[in-house]
């Protein structure tokens, strides 16, 4: 989209619009690829070069009907795209209309306005006058008015076609450098900055931003990729950011989950069959490998497939070429392979539950998508994005999460990961009714209670009173921590103790949030 705002106040465009002006006392206006009249509204005390324009704009009956005319000029230009086509706006005024073209798209107008065409006579202008005198005007200022009309003559149009269309070329030119410029502070701040999405992924934890970097090196590859991790991770978010990154992007994309169908309707769905191959082969069908050519084909669960169905899976990969249900000649594909599974393919090949060969030439590229209870930093950004995502179908404003049902939610380990988030920020979100906020009985009870029966109910009262001390000591230091997001100022004052004495006992019970991390522990472990 052109940012119009931005051309009201380039040099060259303003020049060209003063140069047509003072030559011919013509205004130009512009147009969106819709029509809309841009860079003048109603009312505006904006002085115009033509004397008819300047007049008729004093009145909103006369914007409206400058409106009008700038749309429908506008959309009859947007069929034809013929340069300097000319329209009467009223009786015998006349404007030129030049079509704004980036990357052989129509993207507006430029609508040079208010001229006469050689050999108007006094009777025509008469006409004009007449036309004029509904907007109530007083018929001798509106005849002064038309007297000052420029009439352009034959040789002249040349001239004032070529400066008119110069404007359309600057609009053109400089949306293009424009858009570059944008274009490069983009790349520039993804440089610069960690990103927090990518595509339709979200997360600013060191691990997904392992996998944001690794999308980033495989974006022009051709190689097979594996993507493991367990289920409502995202793995099909991943497969679609391979495919629509990579040189593949404007061919199809198809997904197929191998566990959804037995060994036969797989087989036929997979490679496509001969019509009479078998019972209810009424005509030929198309298989997906061969849909997907130049495209990609994502196979999510390939886990799940039997040792026949994996020999053909090789075979299509390595060759390009497969057999339909059937057929007697093979048929040959170019198409990119992403296979997904929540299962551990290294294991089963020891077990020989999936062929060694396949699970190599699979295994070109791994990706590995964390789970979401190693990356609790990205629960508080997911949980707004799906807040909000609720809220936005429900046509509502997004609900709000309080400190304690936050605090539940970081706690709970997630095993169905992102999907069982989403579901339950949904879910929440309608329980919710006209609440603004989410409180902690709004959460599922799976949610709600965890940890509750893991707690220690009181402390021991065998052993020694130092060990005992020491033991709740460090168990209200650890559940400060947490409740506090490690805000140790704010903890000490809570205790009762300064923040040197508490900085002391974090490091005497290993409480340490960065030492932890260092060692691979999650903060909700401690």
């Amino acid at each position: 989209m052109i940012n119009w705002d931005e051309f009201e106040h380039i040099h060259v465009i303003k020049k060209l619009k003063e140069v047509i002006a003072k030559w011919f006392s013509i205004d130009v206006y512009f147009a969106d690829d819709r029509g809309n009249l841009k860079l003048l509204d109603k009312g505006s005390k904006k002085v115009q070069s033509n004397p008819i324009m300047n007049m008729i704009l004093q009145r909103d009956e006369g914007y409206e009907s400058l409106c009008d005319f700038i749309r429908n000029t506008t959309m009859d230009l947007k069929k034809t795209q013929e340069k300097g086509a000319i329209k009467e706006f009223l009786p015998h005024l006349m404007g030129s209309a030049f079509p704004i073209i980036i990357d052989s798209e129509f993207m507006g107008a430029v609508v040079c306005l208010g001229y006469f065409g050689e050999g108007i006579t006094e009777g025509q202008k008469k006409e004009l006058t007449k036309a004029i005198a509904h907007f109530n005007f007083p018929h001798q200022e509106i005849e002064v008015v038309v007297s000052k009309v420029r009439c352009l003559e034959k040789e002249e149009v040349p001239y004032f076609s070529e400066l008119s269309d110069l404007v359309s070329q600057e609009i053109s030119t400089l949306h293009k450098e424009i858009s570059m410029r944008d274009d490069r502070i983009l790349e520039l701040n993804k440089e610069l900055g960690i990103r927090y999405k990518y595509d339709n992924m979200i997360g600013k934890s060191k691990p997904m931003q392992d996998v944001y970097g690794l999308l980033d090196k495989i974006k022009n590859s051709e190689s097979t990729v594996l993507v493991q991790g367990e289920n409502g991770t995202g793995k099909e978010l991943i497969a679609k950011a391979i495919h629509y990154n990579s040189p593949r992007k404007d061919n199809i994309f198809i997904t197929q989950n191998c566990s959804a169908f037995n060994d036969n309707l797989l087989d036929s769905e997979l490679f496509g069959h001969i019509k009479g191959s078998f019972t209810g082969a009424v005509r030929d069908k198309k298989g997906l490998f061969e849909t997907a050519d130049k495209g990609t084909f994502f196979l999510d669960e390939i886990g799940d497939t039997s040792p026949t169905m994996q020999v053909k899976l090789l075979r299509v990969i390595q060759e390009g070429v497969f057999l339909p249900v059937g057929a007697t000649e093979p048929r040959k594909v170019d198409v990119r392979i992403l296979a997904a599974t929540n299962r551990d393919l290294k294991d089963m090949v020891e077990k020989g539950t999936f062929r060694e060969d396949l699970y190599y030439r699979i295994n070109v590229i791994n990706i590995t998508v964390p789970p979401l209870r190693d990356r609790k930093e990205d629960i508080l950004m997911l949980c707004e994005h799906f807040l909000a995502k609720s809220a936005l179908e429900k046509q509502i404003k997004p609900r709000l999460l309080t400190k304690r049902a936050l605090e539940k939610i970081f706690d709970y380990p997630w095993p169905g990961n992102i999907r069982e988030l989403e579901n339950e920020m949904e879910r929440v979100t309608v329980l919710a009714g006209t609440e603004s906020k989410i409180t902690v009985d709004m959460l599922s009870i799976r949610i709600r209670d965890f940890g509750e029966r893991n707690k220690v109910q009181g402390v021991r009262i065998q052993g020694k009173l130092r060990d005992a001390l020491e033991e709740l000591e460090r168990e209200m230091i650890r559940e400060g921590l947490k409740r506090t997001g490690w805000n140790k100022s704010r903890l000490a004052k809570e205790l009762g103790i300064s923040r040197a004495g508490l900085i002391n006992k974090v490091e005497k019970y290993n409480l340490d949030k960065r030492k932890l991390l260092a060692a691979g522990k999650r903060p909700g472990e401690l």
